[in-house]
């Protein structure tokens, strides 16, 4: 399921902006057919304008109620509202809002989710750096020396870039709490560096399109400054 919506705070029509030529809502669509582990793709629209996009990538469409389509409404409802409209054993929540998650990733997190028999899975990125929460340190202490990034515990903040559910779970614990969002046996999947770029305000989106575009083609090499290179390669031989 992808989800999309016209309205959007921080940036107007996100969904629809373009990377590389493509709207961002034609990522998670490439990311899903990519990974050939889903029996049905279908985008979860509060507009029937997103039915014309479902149509030019194949894909199905599902147009949610009017009464859930406010900045209020919160993603547990959408989530319920899908499952009971087109019910399926598991679905996985595919985001715009990460544009640069690719179909390899998404089939290895699916495993993931299947070979842990989890009932949740949540993507999350991994932050190998000096973490606080109000003004108290959370992977590192104050009263020794201060510890080399790589030695530190790391801490994982969400990117929502995929999310999954057990069907069966969640419209239980939603039907009996209101909520089911982090329902049942709970696991959670750190993405790449490239996938954990969310794009929720301009200058997101523009840093998703520049490494879109530095990624296409040949793809990326390192390259080192040859005066310091060339001296260093002369003293080994």
């Amino acid at each position: 399921m992808v989800p999309a919506k016209l309205g959007s705070t921080r940036l107007t029509m996100k969904n629809l902006a373009l990377i590389k030529g493509k709207p961002l809502l034609y990522y998670p669509i490439k990311a899903a057919k990519d990974s050939g582990i889903f029996d049905s793709i279908v985008i979860n629209a509060e507009d029937m304008e997103f039915s014309a996009i479902a149509k030019r990538y194949g894909v199905g469409f599902y147009k949610r109620p009017d009464s859930i389509v406010s900045s209020a409404t919160k993603t547990d409802t959408v989530v319920y509202d899908f499952l009971k409209n087109c019910p399926c054993d598991i679905v996985a929540w595919v985001s715009p809002i990460a544009p640069l998650e690719n179909g390899v990733e998404v089939r290895e997190m699916v495993g993931y989710f299947l070979d842990n028999r989890l009932d949740t899975l949540m993507t999350v990125k991994e932050e190998r750096a000096h973490c606080v929460y109000r003004g108290k340190p959370v992977n590192y202490r104050e009263d020794e020396i201060f510890a080399r990034t790589q030695d530190l515990e790391p801490v994982y903040s969400f990117v929502y870039a995929v999310m999954m559910w057990r069907r069966e779970i969640f419209m239980r614990e939603f039907e009996r709490k209101g909520y089911a969002l982090l329902s049942g046996k709970v696991g959670y999947y750190p993405v790449s560096k490239l996938s954990a770029i969310i794009v929720k305000k301009t200058e997101d989106l523009m840093m998703a399109d520049f490494a879109m575009r530095g990624i296409s083609g040949s793809g990326y090499k390192v390259r080192y400054d040859r005066i310091v290179t060339g001296s260093r390669l002369r003293k080994r031989s």
